[in-house]
């Protein structure tokens, strides 16, 4: 089967940033497919590479974490016109897959469909235009009225829909259509991750809680923050907080740091793959922080589920799916943002007792093989084009 796969952020291991878009079309191309994949770069002119199986072309679409609203826009409607023209110069593609977001990736799917005849299958990672209405970013009751019709519009003409989360799925299936929709979350590479367990604690040794990921709106790494202060007027001088990651809320977060005069605080920058492996090594624990509105406590993040392979204690602040996986599987807590003592009364146990630690840190890792294990997960996807 020849199958065009949309998607405007991929990335490969040697770059970092969430690898899910690399893991599945590289298991379509091993399974016998021919996959063409379309994506944007921040470079000047359209290149094509080839990454494990995949033939990966890049269009010329800058886009930055840091871009306001309408840049990010312009830059979705670019990626939307280029990546339609260079679809239908494509030829005998006999699917289409499109991941969001941006909803925008649905249009040369949709246009596919209806000028070609060629069935695509929508992936939701995000609830678009949800969130960014919940985020305050879409405030304009019309241009809500159209972007929910056009979410609508290409949930009804897809042959599947593939969403990353139990609230997703829920947040598809309230526009009661016949389309089926399957829940296939990110993935935890157990390979390439192995756990280094905590097998002793002490005071002279550092607690490390990692923070990887996107400092944007969405993330409220602010929340850590306020973590960190108590425990340092706590003198909770073991525990240490290390943020891996960039965005638009970079420099907000340093000022807020040294305002608030954090030594407990590091800011080390956007990691690639390998970087984020090492640092996991020497982390206790990892925090998942999302702003607390309800549209993200539906999120899957990639960081996460990297947690879960390492063998880290998950330490989350969002209600929903995430907090139940840590919570019933026993590998980490749940703590209100606008909390922090509490977070910092339940972290204490795992201060001062390793094997505790230890026990939770391996349900972390039993339930990524479990249930997130990129074969399986790789394996559930491709069975969706055979069906």
């Amino acid at each position: 089967m020849r199958i065009l796969y949309l998607h405007q952020y991929f990335r490969k291991p040697s770059e970092g940033g969430a690898l899910r878009s690399y893991y599945l079309s590289s298991a379509l191309a091993k399974a016998g497919h021919e996959v063409e994949l379309i994506t944007a770069y921040n470079g000047k002119t359209y290149k094509t590479e080839t990454i494990a199986g995949v033939n990966v072309h890049y269009l010329p679409v800058a886009y930055d974490n840091r871009f306001g609203f309408p840049a990010r826009i312009k830059a979705f409607l670019k990626f939307s016109w280029q990546s339609t023209r260079l679809a239908f110069k494509l030829e005998n593609i006999d699917v289409c897959f499109a991941t969001s977001t941006p909803l925008t990736i649905g249009i040369p799917a949709l246009l596919l469909k209806k000028f070609r005849g060629t069935p695509y299958i929508f992936e939701v990672r995000d609830l678009w235009p949800e969130a960014p209405v919940q985020l305050g970013y879409i405030r304009n009751e019309l241009l809500k009225t159209v972007l929910f019709w056009f979410e609508k519009l290409l949930y009804r003409n897809a042959a599947k829909i593939v969403a990353l989360s139990p609230g997703m799925v829920a947040g598809v299936k309230k526009y009661k259509l016949p389309v089926p929709v399957f829940l296939i979350p990110n993935i935890a590479d157990c390979q390439f991750f192995q756990p280094v367990f905590t097998e002793k604690i002490s005071t002279l040794e550092p607690f490390i809680i990692s923070y990887l990921g996107t400092l944007g709106r969405a993330n409220r790494v602010d929340f850590l923050l306020d973590i960190a202060r108590i425990c340092q007027e706590k003198n909770l001088q073991q525990v240490k907080f290390i943020i891996a990651g960039s965005g638009a809320e970079s420099r907000h977060l340093k000022q807020k740091a040294q305002k608030l005069n954090l030594h407990n605080v590091e800011f080390a920058g956007h990691f690639n793959r390998k970087q984020v492996q090492k640092l996991l090594n020497r982390s206790a624990a990892t925090y998942t922080s999302f702003d607390k509105i309800p549209v993200l406590q539906t999120n899957s993040p990639n960081k996460f589920f990297d947690s879960l392979a390492a063998g880290k204690l998950c330490l989350v602040n969002t209600n929903g799916w995430l907090q139940d996986l840590v919570e019933k599987n026993n590998c980490g807590f749940y703590a209100d943002p606008h909390q922090p003592a509490v977070f910092v009364q339940k972290l204490l146990p795992f201060l001062t007792d390793a094997t505790f630690l230890k026990t939770c840190q391996q349900n972390a890792r039993n339930l990524a093989e479990q249930e997130f294990s990129r074969e399986k997960l790789s394996r559930q996807f491709v069975s969706l084009f055979g069906q």
